[in-house]
């Protein structure tokens, strides 16, 4: 494959044509089920997926099949066909929904208002995951137009990530025919290092969320008269977070939310910790004087292999303006607990509120409502030939060899492909790098970081043909 001519059509693509329609994407306020129960109403993620097929059809290979799937009562999905060359099968994988818009943005950002500002697209949705689908045609493409090879390719692009995707398994099970059984699995929703070299992704936690209500009375009363007498829902509920989390240090309690982070695991996370140094910690908005928890490889591994929790959410107290002098009956607080690789999550969930709700302080009224937990994924052994590749594909057109890391985030569809095609391989890899802030406030898509990517992933696509074609001459 001529990487030049590769990397002149990648780079053109993006410039005329990815990067404004990824503009008219990140207009489209299409939030994930989750927050947006009305979607099929409002319309917006039947505006974002006709954005993007349409985008596709303008820039269709002559013999792609491209089908907006919508089973009855889902969201929809878009599916690509793109014939190849021999019998392996390629599936590249992205989401189009967004998270909700966070408060926080900078003076003239917002999550519905783009803003192109040198290297950087401002706006949710175009980093996470709005890119995808753009990136993964057009690195076919390339493969195409620059005399290289690919296997036949099966792009899908789903619109429930954000919500833990559980909309997805219907639509595996109903294209399963379809789909075939693939030997290379390609995921762009993942995260980077630096915008520097290809990262590829070797792990992923899971998540385990659920609401935990604490009451203690029918009514909330004065609490001059109750204070000293009734023990406050806020307390109980500190209580109850002591059982599980170690407030001074953040470490896990539960036995069975933890894992032995295997040994090639710990090797790469100390390669990691040296390719970053501080940038392992650096990257995030400290306020003032704040400090990590930890550094370096104990950082790396904090956020990819051991359990960590958040509390995203509190229900039961008023506004400052209105808070009156009232012992409250109830407070209700939203947790996410990330649980390491290998963890199952029903397991996770079993365990947890077994630990909240068991023995309640002062015989309070507690309940854990868990909600659907998703599970992490470990990648199978890497295939020389996958190491390989990648290695050529990032110093090739970033200039540095790859690195590979475990993620701290949760991505359902690895998980479930693993289990349903355990021989195939996995480059899962991503554009979230330092202050990209996926999720949050000022969300940007690193656009020169895109285009390399995009054409890293042309470089693997050859280099899996050229394997296969390899493998069938010795089976001969």
């Amino acid at each position: 494959m001529d990487n030049a001519v590769a990397t002149a059509l990648i780079e053109s693509t993006w410039d005329s044509s990815i990067t404004p329609s990824l503009i008219d994407y990140i207009r489209i306020p299409n939030q994930s089920p989750a927050f947006d129960p009305d979607w099929k109403a409002n319309g917006h993620m039947d505006d974002a997926v006709a954005l993007i097929a349409n985008w596709c059809r303008a820039n269709a290979l002559d013999d792609m099949v491209l089908e907006v799937v919508q089973l009855e009562g889902r969201t929809p999905l878009i599916y690509i066909d793109v014939p190849g060359v021999g019998e392996d099968c390629v599936v590249l994988y992205g989401h189009l929904d967004k998270q909700p818009e966070m408060v926080g943005w900078h003076e003239g950002l917002g999550p519905w208002s783009p803003v192109l500002d040198g290297d950087r697209l401002y706006g949710r949705g175009g980093a996470d995951d709005g890119y995808s689908a753009f990136a993964s045609l057009t690195a076919i493409r390339a493969v195409r137009a620059a005399g290289g090879q690919h296997a036949r390719c099966v792009v899908i692009i789903e619109a429930c990530e954000e919500s833990g995707s559980f909309d997805l398994p219907h639509y595996i099970d109903y294209l399963q025919d379809r789909i075939g059984t693939p030997s290379l699995v390609v995921c762009l929703d993942s995260g980077c290092g630096n915008y520097d070299q290809l990262w590829c992704t070797t792990s992923l936690r899971g998540i385990v969320a659920g609401n935990l209500e604490v009451r203690v009375l029918d009514e909330g009363v004065h609490s001059g008269d109750a204070s000293g007498i009734v023990p406050s829902s806020f307390r109980i509920l500190r209580q109850l977070l002591d059982r599980i989390e170690d407030s001074t240090t953040g470490s896990i309690l539960v036995d069975a939310l933890k894992v032995e982070i295997p040994s090639q695991r710990l090797r790469q996370a100390e390669v990691v910790a040296q390719v970053l140094g501080d940038a392992v910690h650096d990257k995030f908005p400290w306020r003032g004087d704040m400090h990590p928890a930890a550094t370096g490889t104990e950082a790396v591994l904090n956020r990819s292999w051991r359990p960590a929790l958040s509390v995203i959410g509190m229900e039961g107290l008023p506004t400052l303006q209105h808070a009156g002098n009232v012992l409250r009956p109830r407070t209700t607080i939203k947790l996410s607990m990330r649980i390491p690789p290998m963890v199952n999550a029903e397991v996770a969930t079993k365990a947890l509120r077994l630990a909240l709700e068991s023995d309640p302080p002062s015989g309070a009224d507690v309940r854990f409502v868990a909600e659907k937990g998703a599970a992490g994924w470990n990648a199978p052994p890497l295939e020389a030939w996958l190491e390989e590749a990648c290695e050529s594909a990032s110093n090739t057109h970033f200039g540095k060899g790859a690195v590979w890391m475990g993620e701290g985030g949760t991505i359902p569809f690895m998980g479930m492909l693993g289990e349903k095609f355990p021989q195939a391989q996995f480059m899962v890899t991503g554009v979230l790098g330092p202050a990209s802030n996926a999720h949050g406030p000022n969300e940007f898509l690193h656009i020169p970081c895109a285009k390399r990517l995009t054409a890293c992933v042309a470089h693997v696509l050859d280099a899996h043909y050229q394997h296969s074609a390899r493998a069938v001459r010795e089976r001969e």
